[in-house]
């Protein structure tokens, strides 16, 4: 299957989930334009996302900024080398820094997280939630952007599920077992789906909250 890679590979994905349900012919005119949202591998497209966990999008950014502007470049090794006092000033929880320090160990180990967007995603979501404090949506969020995996939904994500909901009119909008049974008709194309879902939801409420790429 075809990594998503170009903006035309989210146009034949979108023409592909029309055709495998005709409701997402709705959900795309309202959606408006689907991104690509692709980011380059590595240690600070993985850092990014786990700074987006459990946050709005602007307040994600905000942070991520802040860390970027103190550790500049943002490698690994830098990460180990900062103090904690590094971390609050960007405004990382505990948890966060906890992660972030996770996975700049990881990686100073030998993690190669550009060779792991070669893998297979189950394989390569295995490598990444062994790692403390990279959970499911943080390992789908970073294998959708940086590596590009066609069939990956992050189906804890509250934007997700909200745009889902509102757009099949389900009521209270669908939990996390219940979108991935939605999503399995999907199928090749989850990837394009969340990105098309991120975008209505865009549209829908105003603001974006799709995790940076």
């Amino acid at each position: 299957m075809q990594r998503i890679e170009t903006t035309e590979h989210i146009a034949l994905g979108l023409d592909a989930l029309c055709h495998l349900d005709r409701r997402l012919e709705v959900v795309r005119a309202k959606a408006g334009d689907v991104p690509l949202r692709l980011s380059e591998p590595g240690f600070r497209s993985l850092a990014s996302v786990l700074v987006s966990q459990q946050v709005s999008r602007a307040s994600a950014d905000a942070i991520f900024g802040r860390l970027t502007t103190l550790l500049d470049p943002l490698t690994p090794q830098a990460v180990l080398d900062a103090g904690e006092d590094v971390f609050r000033t960007a405004g990382l929880s505990r948890p966060k820094q906890r992660g972030l320090l996770a996975a700049a160990q990881a990686v100073a180990d030998g993690l190669d997280l550009d060779g792991l967007c070669l893998l297979d995603a189950g394989e390569a979501h295995r490598l990444l939630t062994a790692i403390a404090g990279i959970g499911t949506w943080t390992a789908d969020c970073y294998l959708l952007f940086a590596a590009g995996h066609p069939d990956i939904f992050p189906a804890r994500d509250v934007a997700l599920q909200t745009a889902v909901g509102h757009a099949l009119a389900i009521d209270p909008r669908p939990g996390e077992k219940e979108l991935l049974r939605l999503a399995e008709s999907w199928r090749p194309w989850r990837g394009v789906a969340a990105r098309l879902f991120w975008a209505y939801y865009r549209e829908l409420r105003g603001r974006e909250a799709a995790p940076p790429a």
